[in-house]
């Protein structure tokens, strides 16, 4: 089951009650993190959560409070003794930009791999490290600079029927490999396909993550029945929508929109500017546009 911890809500910069925001998601022991402003590696601490299973980290787009933190959580990484190699993915145009920040680190015990990822089409690719049932699709978003979303899908394995592979004779040696989906060969040579032992295949958890970019029709489709929709809202002040619209941001009311025609299961708001000093102000405007709607607070957490 996954486990989500919402580590900042900030943008821009952090302030002293208020992180910048950034998301940490553990499976199975394993971690990834979807961006790393300045002092993640502070706030996963304060938060009681552990850098050493960070396997992968998601990066949306280059500006500052999504990037400047990276050096700091490579070397916390490193003093915990990591020796395995670190997958970072991030738009192929902010490689150089985000890579060379590491200039700073010296040495790191462990190797740091780029990948390059489209920020004009949609892509998808499986995060071994984490799961190999869990998918990541991207989404282009508009910003000032070139930008993504992300959605974890964690598919699961059909529930595996005892009784049926009893009733077939199978030896109880062969039953792990067709919970994992394998086709096995019985002494006498007859061959059982994992479906024939396996019931329906459970629902998938989908967790979408959109920040920052204006409120485009895409991540309507992109998230999608979500279990968990983490989105940006800069301000929940209606009359800042032309300004906003301007910087390439979005407004809380417009996370809500999306999150009721997307039909998620609940939305996480995060991305606050320092200038909103409570964002629960406007938690009964936005309850009445999507009822499911949670003004984050640093340290926000679900098992979903």
């Amino acid at each position: 089951m996954p486990e989500i911890c919402l580590l900042g809500t900030g943008g821009m910069l952090p302030l002293k009650n208020r992180f910048l925001t950034s998301l940490y998601v553990e499976h199975n022991g394993h971690a990834l993190l979807i961006d790393c402003g300045e002092g993640t590696q502070v706030a996963a601490g304060a938060h009681g959560l552990k850098m050493s299973r960070i396997d992968t980290l998601l990066i949306t787009h280059e500006h500052a409070d999504h990037v400047t933190g990276l050096p700091g959580l490579l070397l916390s990484i490193g003093n915990c003794s990591r020796a395995q190699p670190l997958d970072i993915y991030l738009p192929e145009k902010c490689i150089k930009n985000v890579s060379s920040l590491m200039a700073v680190c010296g040495y790191l015990p462990y190797e740091v791999v780029f990948h390059g990822l489209s920020d004009e089409q949609p892509a998808s690719f499986t995060a071994e490290k984490i799961d190999s049932m869990l998918t990541v699709d991207t989404i282009p978003l508009q910003h000032g600079t070139p930008c993504i979303g992300y959605r974890l899908t964690f598919s699961k394995k059909p529930v595996f029927l005892p009784e049926k592979a009893k009733h077939l004779g199978i030896p109880v040696v062969l039953w792990k490999h067709l919970q994992s989906g394998e086709t096995v060969t019985l002494p006498d040579g007859k061959t059982i396909a994992s479906a024939e032992v396996t019931g329906d295949a459970k629902p998938p958890v989908i967790i979408t993550y959109t920040t920052d970019s204006l409120p485009i029709p895409e991540i309507t489709d992109f998230a999608k029945e979500s279990d968990l929709f983490i989105c940006e809202g800069m301000y929940g002040d209606t009359g800042k929508k032309s300004s906003m619209n301007e910087k390439r941001h979005m407004l809380m009311q417009d996370a809500c929109e999306i999150a009721k025609n997307a039909g998620v299961k609940r939305l996480w708001l995060t991305h606050y500017s320092p200038a909103v000093e409570d964002p629960q102000e406007f938690e009964h405007e936005l309850k009445e546009i999507f009822s499911g709607v949670v003004i984050s607070k640093d340290g926000e957490k679900i098992t979903l």
